[in-house]
């Protein structure tokens, strides 16, 4: 009881340490659990224009930030005698470009590009903010159409949210009060200019979002600006245009709270410009460019970190599991007879180099023919050692055969009869001939259906797409495949072809009873 115990605990273990392992990858890493999965990849190039003033120049860029909703996976500065640097002030990263003497060009152009995926699932809430809200300095003649308004909108809504909408529903009317035309016309027709000092002075913790409205094939687009409030909480978005609550499910955030998203000193009439274009890539070459210090640690010591070619080796042996598993279920559970453990297996992995309707028919052809040279071999009372040998000649020179009189006939799937395993054939005649000798044909075809049968199974579920697709990637779950094997082989209890079996002793008890 104790070494079944220790044994319950040890698959336990790595049951679970193989499925932590896969989801760690899934959902940390972004590796697809199913085959064919794919993801948008957005390509965005950022163009900074300016006109050199003489000055020393210091042009300086906002960049995506780390808790925004794009994951970024690749980003190229043009810095052409320039000095450039990236430097961060808390969550914001910037790119800075310098150069003391201005060259002799009436417009100086500086580009970023970047691919980057976007996920809304990515965004981070920002830290709380701290303190009273400052009121921003107004002009007297407009603090008591403020107030009014404040007034009326303090009355009429009942949170935070609600306040913020119905302002910026005012704001936007097509038939304006007189007091929102005249703060309007106060500060330049800027609604969001009202909107910060209403805000200030209802005591409402606000900051502007930049970002881009994320459209294939858009070119020289300016970038876009959200108002977002924290009330109860958290940071809750809305539109100032439409007053419309959250965020947009194509927006890409860039900015998150700042004051500018350029400076440019030592330049006049500066602008950025901002193009984009999608692109459909497999999701785990999404996952494998995603520059993580986390992923990279992983990636280096895993199999994506050999070349191509190793890569393809293991592909194929990291199904063996699978076969393994279904060899120890069919031998075990099923009773299921076969010509050694291993060989099912290997027959199988030739399956899924030859096909299964050209890979079957040869294998029973060569193994027919072997036997029967073995036949003639064992008149000649040869020791085993100089009989396997001389099987093993004779297996060669038949596949020799095979591949030649296919190719002339122009059967190109049979030419592939090569990838069976020569010295497994060599053996499996051997032992199927001792089996002869001994047991008679029956028990041969019973072992050589059975290795047949489980192979074809196992070939099956070898060559399916999600299998193929789960062991490559999620190399981990083949501890999962041994647990299963462990808690099998525990396993001492009748089979399914022995309750078979008796079943007539099964029927004549319980007619008894009767």
């Amino acid at each position: 009881m104790k070494a079944r115990f220790q044994l319950y605990v040890v698959a336990a273990i790595l049951a679970i340490v193989g499925l932590s392992g896969a989801l760690y990858k899934n959902l940390n890493l972004g590796f697809p659990l199913w085959p064919g999965e794919s993801k948008n990849v957005w390509t965005l190039q950022s163009k900074i224009d300016f006109q050199p003033s003489g000055d020393p120049i210091e042009v300086t860029l906002a960049l995506p930030e780390k808790s925004s909703n794009g994951v970024i996976i690749d980003e190229n500065f043009s810095s052409s005698g320039f000095g450039f640097v990236i430097f961060e002030e808390g969550e914001q990263r910037y790119a800075r470009w310098t150069r003391r003497e201005a060259p002799s060009k009436n417009v100086i152009s500086l580009n970023y590009k970047l691919q980057v995926v976007h996920d809304n699932s990515k965004l981070s809430q920002p830290n709380a903010p701290e303190g009273e809200v400052e009121k921003l300095r107004t002009f007297p003649s407009e603090r008591e159409s403020l107030r009014l308004m404040l007034d009326r909108l303090s009355q009429e809504s009942a949170t935070d949210a609600s306040f913020t909408q119905l302002m910026l529903g005012r704001l936007n009317a097509r038939e304006k009060s007189q007091d929102v035309a005249y703060l309007l016309s106060v500060n330049n027709d800027q609604v969001m200019d009202v909107a910060f000092k209403l805000l200030s002075y209802k005591g409402i913790h606000f900051q502007t979002i930049k970002g881009l409205q994320l459209e294939d094939g858009r070119r020289r687009a300016n970038y876009s600006e959200l108002l977002e409030i924290y009330s109860n909480g958290q940071w809750i978005q809305f539109n100032p245009t439409t007053g419309e609550k959250g965020l947009p499910s194509d927006f890409l955030i860039w900015q998150r709270g700042g004051i500018s998203l350029l400076d440019v000193i030592g330049g006049i009439n500066s602008k950025v410009e901002f193009s984009m274009v999608v692109n459909t890539v497999p999701a785990r070459t999404v996952a494998m460019m995603q520059d993580l210090s986390n992923q990279a640690a992983l990636i280096d010591m895993s199999i994506y970190s050999l070349p191509v070619e190793q890569q393809g080796v293991f592909k194929t042996l990291l199904l063996i599991p699978i076969g393994a598993l279904v060899v120890v279920f069919l031998r075990i559970i099923v009773g299921l007879p076969t010509s050694g453990t291993f060989m099912p297996i290997l027959i199988a992995l030739a399956f899924i180099e030859t096909g299964l309707l050209a890979g079957l028919p040869m294998f029973i052809l060569v193994v027919g023919v072997g036997l029967w040279i073995r036949y003639y071999l064992s008149h000649l009372n040869l020791l085993l050692v100089a009989r396997v040998s001389a099987v093993i000649i004779v297996v060669i020179g038949l596949m020799a055969f095979f591949s030649i009189a296919s190719y002339k006939l122009g059967i190109v799937s049979a030419m592939s009869v090569t990838f069976f395993p020569t010295i497994i054939l060599a053996w499996t005649i051997e032992r199927m001939s001792t089996l002869w000798e001994e047991e008679g044909p029956r028990d041969v075809v019973k072992q050589g259906g059975g290795s047949l049968l489980v192979a074809v199974i196992a070939y099956g579920l070898m060559t399916n797409s999600i299998a193929k697709h789960l062991t490559f990637n999620f190399p981990e779950l083949s501890l999962v495949l041994l647990a299963l094997i462990l808690v099998i082989g525990q396993y001492n209890g009748y089979r399914l072809s022995e309750l078979y079996r008796f079943r007539h002793m099964v029927f004549g008890q319980k007619a008894q009873v009767k």
